[in-house]
């Protein structure tokens, strides 16, 4: 079976129910991690010159990231803000049709806000929120459905965006839990990827990827110590629809050294039953302490080199060589991994960045896009991040184009030479001819797939006047996602780390031709 063409567009129905040619329904974008638009024929090679912003969508002043990339289906944009609103506007005017309020779901709780992507499917829309909530709305009125509390940890949350696939949302549980202080008991937060019902938001079933934490001890503050924890699901997952496997990575352990940290899992998608699992690195535990003065007594890996972050934070992609599937998957180490999809053998790996223990900043962040010809993937604080398009047969890379040595130092990040950085953190998208991929320096580019080349670029680093009556702020091209590509439209969230400073929020810019 292809992934490409005709297949490509009957997966998509299958997994969406309503996903038109050329709509952008899920973070993946279909449900094999493509992030590729295969039917995206109107900004080619040859029109890509001529893209102008179209309108842009200002937030108010948070002081949150903006992390949610948006969904695109029907003519309509989704997605949520760091102002705890999640937004349905026209995809081509951005005038809004419908808003919701999270703070209307336990408002006890507060501060809720959404970090993933939307899913769009059968006239629902999907996603998670930092309280760990799971939401369905009304496609066209916005009217809530349903929504779930996944998280007994008060800790929990999702930066794993859903994936529909025949009736259920798929979705991973990710933790803050290993950024708190010395002061506060560590850690007990576990991570796992629940299949719920999405007619009724009811979970069909869990994969937990550690065992149940219990108390080791006292760190040496006096708080309690247990053990083991973390392996999050930062990542969203994918699935091969030939198989019926589902395929997710996980982070590294937080205490402790077990279970299914830093590993590519393959389960059953219709029960969580394992089909194999493998394990990236051989030990991986790590806490925000550990990049702390004096922090061995919290951070023990420091004395025997484990204390790495070298997770999977990435989504995978599933591709086809010679008759055969595999799936590939990018690490904060800097290392691509290719599995046999069906056994788990490795098929090769490939190391394109340089690795950087105790915060894996230097790796591979979000996801990596693969358009039937090239797997595209983007580094981090690379010393500069670079994009990369690589062999899908041998890893054997192909072309590699540095973020440009002037983009600190060329429109608005001159200002900022103590904030800006030539680094790499959305997710790569592609589509026919074009790569997109956006930068820490605050300028998005498109480049040519055949050849690397910078095609196009637009600098974010300024003001812009928005058509929600607001004024907003540019800066980091956002993380979490990437640029979604949809009926000759390119959408861009900005406003991640590193912040340029404003007394504006960030904004969502939308992209098309003259």
């Amino acid at each position: 079976m292809s992934l490409s063409g005709i297949a490509l567009g009957a997966v998509l129905l299958l997994a969406t129910g309503s996903a038109a040619p050329g709509d952008w329904p899920t973070w993946q974008g279909d449900v094999t991690g493509s992030r590729h638009n295969a039917a995206e024929h109107r900004i080619t090679p040859r029109t890509v010159g001529k893209l102008k912003l179209k309108w842009a969508f200002a937030y108010p002043a948070t002081g949150a990231p903006v992390k949610s990339q948006p969904a695109v289906v029907d003519g309509g944009i989704y997605f949520g803000g760091p102002d705890g609103m999640f937004y349905a506007l026209d995809a081509r005017t951005g005038a809004t049709r419908w808003t919701f309020a999270l703070s209307s779901v336990d408002p006890a709780s507060g501060g809720a806000i959404v970090l993933d992507g939307p899913a769009v499917a059968r006239g629902k829309v999907f996603f998670g929120d930092n309280r760990g909530y799971v939401y369905a709305l009304d496609q066209r009125t916005g009217r809530l459905r349903w929504a779930t509390d996944t998280e007994s940890h008060s800790a929990g949350m999702h930066t794993s965006s859903p994936l529909y696939y025949r009736g259920k949302i798929y979705i991973g549980a990710s933790s803050a839990e290993n950024t708190g202080d010395a002061t506060t008991p560590c850690c007990t937060f576990r991570g796992h990827i629940d299949a719920l019902d999405a007619d009724t938001g009811e979970l069909d079933w869990r994969y937990w990827t550690v065992p149940e934490p219990v108390q080791v001890g006292t760190w040496p503050s006096g708080a309690p110590r247990f053990e083991p924890s973390g392996a999050g699901v930062w990542s969203s997952p994918v699935i091969d629809p030939a198989t019926g496997t589902l395929y997710v990575g996980t982070g590294q352990n937080y205490t402790g050294s077990a279970g299914d940290y830093d590993s590519l899992l393959a389960l059953n998608a219709r029960d969580g039953s394992v089909r194999w699992k493998q394990q990236v690195t051989r030990a991986d535990t790590w806490r925000s302490l550990c990049n702390e003065p004096d922090a061995e007594g919290y951070c023990p890996g420091l004395r025997d080199g484990t204390a790495l972050d070298y997770d999977i934070g990435a989504t995978p992609n599933l591709f086809r060589v010679g008759g055969r599937t595999f799936v590939g998957v990018g690490q904060k180490s800097g290392v691509y991994h290719a599995f046999d999809a069906r056994t788990g053998a490795v098929f090769w790996r490939r190391q394109i960045g340089v690795p950087l223990p105790s915060g894996g900043i230097s790796g591979i962040q979000w996801g990596s896009s693969y358009d039937g010809r090239r797997i595209y993937v983007a580094t981090y604080f690379a010393g500069p991040g670079t994009l990369f398009a690589l062999d899908p047969a041998t890893g054997r890379v192909l072309w590699e184009t540095p973020n440009p040595a002037d983009g600190c130092t060329t429109g608005g990040a001159a200002a900022f030479p103590d904030v800006c950085a030539l680094a790499h953190t959305p997710a790569a998208t592609s589509t026919p001819g074009l790569v997109y991929e956006g930068s820490n320096d605050g300028k998005m580019r498109i480049y040519s797939s055949r050849t690397g080349a910078v095609l196009w670029q637009y600098d974010t680093v300024r003001t812009f006047t928005a058509v929600n009556g607001r004024t907003g702020f540019g800066g980091a091209v956002s993380g979490n996602g990437g640029a979604v590509v949809s009926n000759g439209m390119l959408y861009v969230q900005v406003g991640y780390y590193p912040f340029y400073p404003s007394e504006h929020g960030n904004v969502l810019l939308a992209f098309g031709l003259e």
